[in-house]
Order: structure tokens, then sequence, then C-alpha cells
């Protein structure tokens, strides 16, 4: 410690360079670091949803849910497996050990349901896994309502323009539109025509399913010139499924407007969404595990900014609904205006109470300097600025001001006292504080 005192001394042009250094590093690096409110405190999660055509929840929960659990469990790093089933619907979590990394946990959980894939039954869709997020994810909440369209309108815009050109934006991980009425053609038979033209309903069916796709007739070769033949079938309207054929009777075409209502309507509704009392659809966006919030946040508003004046007119989208980066920022500001409180306060008592200026500027250097410290070591565990972090750091300030301002004093009253003592004091205190005149002292 002495040489290290001594050393710091004779270089202290270099130790002031380096502490100037260590601020301007420690200041950089906290203007880049991730910003959030709380730190991620989920383990890795790999979300499997599996959907199940008119399956009860008991015979999704035997079918489907138990073979996927059976199927992940024991796999590598897994620490536990839960599981949610309802009504054509089962959603599994599977959470790793601390420290997996999740497109390693991903790619297990994807190799084990390739392997149960096959055994679920005919009308199960194939398990798919669900973006990458956490439960700090949702960053953003907004409503996208009009004056005259209606819901259908409202959600098809959401899905087809809003979802898509925010699913671009770099760090967004899903967008999940609630509400409005999504937009389908709906068939609905007349069991009376059906009994008189002596059709079955799966006659009916096999004749809608095939009413509306796509055929390729492979490639017409003419001289140096290739055309590729397409027959197009797709139903752009409800008109043009009904005009589709199911059967002949005695020579007569019967076709699907003969047998049903064929119209446009929306899907039967799981959940609603609103805004001020009046129908919307409400978008959620979720971000990207590491993402910034506070960046991610400024970069959606530019984006929403650019799909307002794009909107049909009297269509508007609210963005105070919910919105993280608010939290965030209050938060954060709460915070560092303690800092800054009892920094001034911490300046105020420390000249009051030494009464010298040179004292006073050793003592406050040790905070912005230890400060810039805990940044970079943060930093070194990618760790993010939170209001736990900065509360620890608030904390910490009183005990390195309190320990500061202990050794400042004390050296700062030694120094006094010695001035104020002979020259043959000070030799004879010199002396019996060599190390080589310690040990004999200390024996005596």
């Amino acid at each position: 410690m002495k040489r290290l005192i001594q050393w710091s001394i004779e270089h202290h042009w270099m130790v002031i360079a380096f502490s100037v250094l260590l601020l301007l590093a420690g200041l950089w690096t906290a203007r880049s670091m991730p910003v959030d409110v709380f730190p991620d405190l989920t383990a890795p999660t790999v979300t499997i949803l599996t959907e199940g055509r008119g399956m009860a929840p008991d015979e999704m929960e035997t079918l489907v849910t138990f073979p996927l659990e059976s199927a992940i469990n024991g796999a590598s790093n897994v620490r536990r497996v839960r599981s949610a089933t309802a009504l054509g619907i089962a959603v599994v979590w599977v959470e790793f050990d601390w420290g997996t990394d999740i497109f390693l946990a991903r790619q297990v959980v994807a190799e084990k349901l390739t392997l149960v894939g096959s055994t679920l039954p005919p009308q199960v869709d194939r398990p798919v896994l669900a973006p990458v997020s956490s439960i700090m994810g949702e960053i953003l909440f907004f409503a996208i309502s009009s004056d005259h369209d209606d819901p259908l309108t409202l959600r098809t815009v959401a899905d087809t323009v809003v979802r898509r050109r925010l699913l671009a934006v770099p760090g967004v991980s899903q967008i999940t539109p609630i509400g409005g009425a999504e937009r389908q053609f709906q068939v609905v038979a007349h069991p009376d025509a059906l009994r008189a033209n002596n059709i079955s309903l799966t006659e009916l069916l096999d004749a809608v399913r095939g009413a509306s796709q796509n055929t390729s007739a492979g490639v017409y070769t003419e001289g140096p010139q290739e055309y590729v033949l397409q027959a197009v079938g797709r139903a752009r309207t409800p008109d043009e499924i009904g005009e589709s054929v199911v059967a002949l009777r005695s020579g007569r075409p019967v076709l699907i407007r003969d047998l049903a209502n064929v119209r446009e309507g929306g899907a039967l509704k799981r959940g609603e969404g609103s805004r001020s009392g009046r129908p919307a659809v409400i978008v959620g966006v979720q971000k990207q595990p590491g993402a910034n919030t506070i960046e991610l946040t400024a970069r959606l508003d530019r984006e929403l900014d650019g799909l307002q004046a794009e909107l049909p007119n009297g269509m508007t989208i609210d963005r105070k609904i919910f919105r993280q980066a608010d939290f965030i920022e209050v938060a954060v500001d709460n915070v560092v205006k303690a800092l800054r409180d009892g920094g001034i306060l911490v300046i105020i008592v420390v000249v009051l109470f030494l009464a010298n200026l040179r004292a006073a500027a050793v003592t406050l250097t040790a905070m912005p300097l230890s400060l810039a410290a805990a940044i970079l070591v943060l930093r070194g565990f990618n760790a993010t600025i939170n209001t736990m972090t900065l509360g620890g750091m608030a904390i910490a300030i009183g005990a390195l001001v309190d320990d500061a301002i202990i050794d400042v004093e004390n050296v700062f009253r030694r120094l006094r006292e010695n001035g104020a003592r002979s020259e043959s004091e000070r030799q004879i205190l010199e002396r019996l504080v060599r190390p080589e005149c310690l040990v004999p002292i200390v024996r005596a």
C-alpha cells in the first residue's frame, strides 16, 4: 500500500489521466446500456402453441398436452415444464436452467417436437414455437379505432398493414392484435335445400373446400419461349364461391348458393377490444430479449407516425394505452434525481465540515469515479440499468461518501497536526513509523 501511494504521488498526472479515462468510459457505457424498469428475472423459456379444432379441454389434455410434456421432460438443461389447456388450444412452457442460450433451447425443443408430432390426432395442427420474448417483453399497447369503419375493416387493417409493418422494425418479437372481427367467407347451409336436392353435408363441404384454389397446368413451349399455364380459381367474393357447382341433378347443376347462404362475416370471437367504451382493435407489441426498450419505442413511434398518415380517413392510432418506456423514464428519472440531490447534499456537508476545498475535491472525486467503475462492471456482466441497480448505487453512495470523508478527514487532520509539531518531533515520529522500528516496539 505504501508503494502504491508513493507511486501515485510521484505519477499524479498518470493517475489524473486514468481517472478521466475511467469517467469518460463510464459515461459512454451508460449511454449505450439497455434501460429497463426491472432486470429480466425469468429463466430461458420456450413456449409451445398447439391448436386442435373442435377438441374439448379434457381431450386436448389427454391427447395433446400430456404427450408434449412427456416428450419434453428429460431434455437437456430442462428445469421445469408447465402447461395450460383450454378449448381447442394447449400451451406448454419449457423452462431451462439459468444461463442456457435461448436459441439452443429452442433447437432442443424443436427436435423433441419432431418425434411427437406424428402421434398427435389428425385434427390437431402442427405444434409451433412462440416468438422469443420475456415476462417484461410487452412494451407497448396501442388502439386502432374509427368513427365510421366497421370491426371487420379495423381488424383487416391491423392484420395486413399495421402488423406486417411493425414486424419489420428491428427488435420487435411479436405483434398481437386483439378485438375487431377477423374477416372470413361463411357458408351457412340450408337443411331443407340439402334434402330437396338429395345432397349430403359432406358433399357440400367438399365443394366448398375446392371452390377457392389455383391450379398449375404446367408449361407450354412454343419455339424458344415457355409459357406457364395456371388455372386461377381463387375466390375473391362470396358470390364467386356461391357460383361453384356441387353436383348434377337431372342434368341441372346444383350450385353452392342453391344450398347455402354465402356471406362475408366475422369469425367466432374469443375476446374483445375497446377504447373509451367503443369497439377498437388493441395491438400488443413484444420486444426481443436484450432489446433497448426506450430505443425500440422511439423506432415504433416513428413507424406509427408513418402508418397514421397512410391509414384511411377517420381511422386513428392511440398510443396512450400502455407504454413501458414511460414507466422506465419516470422510474429512472426519480432515481437520477435522488442521486443528484444526494450528491448536492454530500457536497455541502463535505465543504462545511472539512472547510477545505482541496480535501473536499478529493472526497467528491470518489463518487463519479466509483459510479463509472460500477457501470463498467455491470456492462461486463451484461446487466441493464434499472431501478434496482440505480437504487443500489444510491444506497452505496452513503457508504462511499462516509468512507471517503473519514479517510480524507483523518489524513487532513494528521497533516495539520504534523504541521504544528516541531522539526525534532517530526523526525522522531518518522523514525517510529518505519517498518524496522515497529517490531521492537510491538515486542516491548
